[in-house]
C-alpha cells in the first residue's frame, strides 16, 4: 500500500509540474525575474470573469506626477508633430521621412475604444516626436519611461524604440532625424536572427564636452518570443539616482546593473593606459621553449623509410576476375540524334559498373593492400626544452592616462524635453499605445493596470485551448512530451496498483481462511492416540506371521528347491508388497487427519 500512495504522490507532482510549466509560459521564459508589484496597483474596474467582448474600457489616467502621457484614444495624433526633413548619407529615394503612422485599434485581441499609434509602412523611414509636459531634469528623482509595443505583422527588420530628446534652445521637432541629439533610447530592436533590447544614453566628457554612447550588456534572457507571438508587450525602463537601472517587459525584469559597471564602453576610461610610443626591444625573447642544442640524432634513426609500406602476407582473394574492367561502356546507352561530331566531338558510351563484377571479390590488375611501416620513425626533430633566456610576452608600458576622468554619478544626465519615434522597418503595422514618463513606479503600475492589463486579459480570453497550449509549450521545450506521456500513463497504473492488487489480496485470505486448523480437545488427542497404538499392534502381529511362513518354507526338502524357490518369490513379493502397503498405511494414517501427527515406527520384513 505504501507503494501505491507513492506512486499517486508521484503522479500528482508530474501533473503539478506539466501546468505549472504552462503557466510559467504564458507568464514569460523562466530565466525572466518577477518584479514584485503593489498588488494594489493591479486592481482595476473590469470585470474578470466576463468575456472579452464584455470588456468595459476606460481610457487610463495618471495618478500621480507625470512629465507626458499618451493614450491615443481620441483617434488624432494631438501634439505629435511629423518630421518634414531628410536622412542624411542616405539615397534620395529613401532618405525622407515619409513613412505613415494611423491611430488605429489593434487588429487581433481588440479591446472596444483602446486605440495606439500604427507604424503602416514598409521600407521607408518614419519620424514622429512629442514634447513633454515638463521637461525631466536628473537629480534627485527617479526616471520612469513605458509604453506598450505589439508587432501584430511579426517583424523581419525592424525597431520600436523611443528616444528622449536633450534638451536645447534650437530644438524643433519638425526636423528631427537620426542626428537629433537624444539623451536616451530604449526599447526593442530586431534585425535577421538578432533580438536586442536597447538601452544606451549619451554621457557627456567633463573634460572635452564630447558625447559618447553607453550601451547597456545584452539581456540573459530569449527575447525572440516578444517578436512572434503578436501580443501588446510592455516595455518599461527605470533608472535611479543611485546609478542603477532596470529594464523590464510585461512587468518583469529582464536586464538591471550598474550605469558605472555594466556598460560599453565604460563610462569612466582607464586610469593607465599602454605607452603608444613604446617598442618592443630587438632582442626581446618571447620562446618559452626551445630546441636541445646539445640532442644529436641517433644513428639507427632513418629518415627516408616510408610511413605505408605493401602487406607481403596479403594474398589475392580466390575469384579476382584480372582481365574485368571495373567499369564498362552501357551497351544500351544510344547517341542522340541531335549529336554532332564536329561541335561536340566522337560520342562515347556512359560509364556503368561492370556486372561481373557484382558477385566477385574484385575486378582489374590486384594491388596489394598497404599497411603501416614499422620501421617508419619520421623526420628527426630535436627535443623541446626550457628557454633559458625567456622573458615573457612582451607588452608595452603602462602610463597616466591624459584623457582620464571620475564621473562617480552618471546618472545626473543631459535633461530631456521632448519624445520620439525614428524608425525605419520592413514590416508594418506595429503598434505603439499607452506612453508615461513619471518618476513614481506605483503611478506606472496604476497607468499599466488600465491599460495593458485589459489588452493582457483580453488577449488569454482568445487563446486556444489547452490542447493546443501543450503542443506550444513542448515547441520550445521538447523534454515536456515525456511529462506528458507520463501524465496520462499514471491513471492506467494506478489503476492497476489500486484495483488488481485488491482482488488477489482477498484471494490469499480466503484461502488462508479455509486452512485454518479446527481446536482439538484433550479427549480427541487420547482417543486419536490409542487407535494409532492399535493399529501399529496388528502391523506388528502380522509381520511375525510372515516372518514364521517364512522359516518354515526354508526346512524344505532340497528336491523340492525349484518349487520353494518359486514359492520364496512369490512370498518376497507377497512380503514386499505387503511392506510397501503397510508403509503406505502407516504414511496415511500420520498424514490425514485434523489432530496433531504421532510418528509411527516402520519395521522393514527382511528379504532373503
Amino acid at each position: 500500500m505504501q507503494v501505491q500512495w507513492d506512486w499517486l504522490y508521484l503522479g500528482v507532482l508530474l501533473i503539478s509540474s506539466v501546468t505549472a510549466e504552462i503557466h510559467d509560459e504564458e507568464i514569460q521564459d523562466a530565466d525572466v525575474e518577477v518584479e514584485d508589484f503593489d498588488t494594489n496597483s493591479q486592481e482595476t474596474d473590469l470585470d474578470r470573469g466576463s468575456s472579452s467582448l464584455e470588456v468595459m474600457y476606460k481610457t487610463p489616467e495618471p495618478t500621480g506626477e507625470v512629465y507626458f502621457t499618451e493614450t491615443f484614444d481620441d483617434g488624432v495624433l494631438t501634439g505629435w508633430i511629423l518630421s518634414k526633413t531628410k536622412k542624411d548619407d542616405t539615397d534620395e529615394n529613401i532618405a525622407k521621412y515619409d513613412g505613415r503612422w494611423e491611430v488605429e485599434e489593434l487588429k487581433e485581441n481588440t479591446v472596444p475604444g483602446d486605440r495606439g499609434l500604427v507604424l503602416k509602412s514598409i521600407a521607408r523611414h518614419h519620424a514622429v516626436s512629442a514634447m513633454l509636459t515638463k521637461p525631466f531634469i536628473f537629480d534627485t528623482k527617479p526616471l520612469i519611461v513605458q509604453y506598450e509595443v505589439n508587432f501584430q505583422d511579426g517583424i523581419d527588420c525592424g525597431g520600436a524604440y523611443v528616444k528622449l530628446l536633450s534638451s536645447s534652445d534650437d530644438l524643433d521637432l519638425e526636423y528631427f532625424f537620426d542626428k537629433t541629439p537624444y539623451t536616451i533610447m530604449f526599447g526593442p530592436d530586431k534585425c535577421g536572427e538578432d533580438y536586442k533590447l536597447h538601452f544606451i544614453f549619451r554621457h557627456k566628457n567633463p573634460k572635452t564636452g564630447d558625447y559618447e554612447e553607453k550601451h547597456a550588456k545584452r539581456p540573459d534572457v530569449d527575447l525572440k518570443k516578444f517578436y512572434s507571438d503578436k501580443r501588446t508587450h510592455l516595455y518599461t525602463l527605470v533608472l535611479k539616482p543611485d546609478d542603477t537601472f532596470e529594464m523590464l517587459i510585461d512587468q518583469s525584469v529582464v536586464s538591471k546593473g550598474s550605469l558605472l559597471e555594466d556598460m560599453v564602453p565604460p563610462v569612466n576610461p582607464l586610469k593607465e593606459i599602454e605607452d603608444p610610443n613604446d617598442k618592443k626591444p630587438d632582442d626581446w625573447d618571447e620562446r618559452a621553449k626551445i630546441p636541445d642544442p646539445n640532442a644529436v640524432k641517433p644513428d639507427d634513426w632513418d629518415e627516408d623509410e616510408p610511413s605505408k609500406i605493401e602487406d607481403r602476407d596479403a594474398v589475392k582473394p580466390e575469384g579476382w576476375l584480372d582481365d574485368e574492367l571495373q567499369y564498362i561502356p552501357d551497351p544500351n546507352a544510344e547517341k542522340p540524334q541531335d549529336w554532332d561530331e564536329e561541335m561536340d566531338g566522337e560520342w562515347e558510351a556512359p560509364q556503368i559498373p561492370n556486372p561481373k563484377c557484382e558477385t566477385a571479390p574484385g575486378c582489374g590488375e590486384w594491388v596489394r593492400p598497404m599497411m603501416t611501416n614499422p620501421n617508419y620513425k619520421g623526420k628527426w626533430k630535436p627535443p623541446m626544452i626550457d628557454n633559458p633566456n625567456y622573458q615573457g610576452i612582451w607588452s608595452p608600458q603602462k602610463i597616466p592616462n591624459p584623457d582620464y576622468f571620475e564621473d562617480l554619478h552618471p546618472f545626473e544626465m543631459t535633461a530631456v524635453s521632448a519624445i520620439g519615434l525614428e524608425l525605419w522597418s520592413m514590416t508594418p503595422d506595429i503598434y505603439f499605445d499607452n506612453f508615461i514618463i513619471c518618476s513614481e513606479k506605483e503611478v506606472a503600475d496604476r497607468w499599466a493596470a488600465d491599460g495593458w492589463d485589459l489588452k493582457k486579459l483580453v488577449a488569454s480570453a482568445n487563446e486556444p485551448g489547452m490542447f493546443s497550449q501543450l503542443v506550444t509549450a513542448a515547441e520550445d521545450r521538447p523534454w515536456l512530451w515525456v511529462l506528458y506521456i507520463l501524465t496520462l500513463a499514471l491513471p492506467v497504473g494506478l489503476g492497476v496498483l489500486f484495483c488488481w492488487p485488491t482482488k488477489k489480496i482477498e484471494e490469499d485470505i480466503d484461502y488462508k481462511k479455509m486452512d485454518v486448523s479446527k481446536p482439538v480437545t484433550k479427549g480427541e488427542l487420547e482417543k486419536e492416540r490409542g487407535e494409532i497404538a492399535d493399529e501399529a499392534e496388528l502391523e506388528e502381529e502380522k509381520e511375525n506371521e510372515d516372518i514364521a511362513v517364512e522359516e518354515g518354507e526354508d526346512k524344505n526338502d532340497e528336491e523340492n528347491e525349484a518349487a520353494e524357490g518359486s514359492q520364496e518369490e512369490e512370498g518376497d513379493k507377497s512380503n514386499k508388497s505387503g511392506s510397501e502397503d503397510e508403509m503406505k498405511e502407516a504414511d496415511e494414517s500420520i498424514g490425514c487427519g485434523d489432530g496433531p501427527m504421532k510418528s509411527v515406527r516402520k519395521r522393514r520384513v527382511r528379504k532373503d
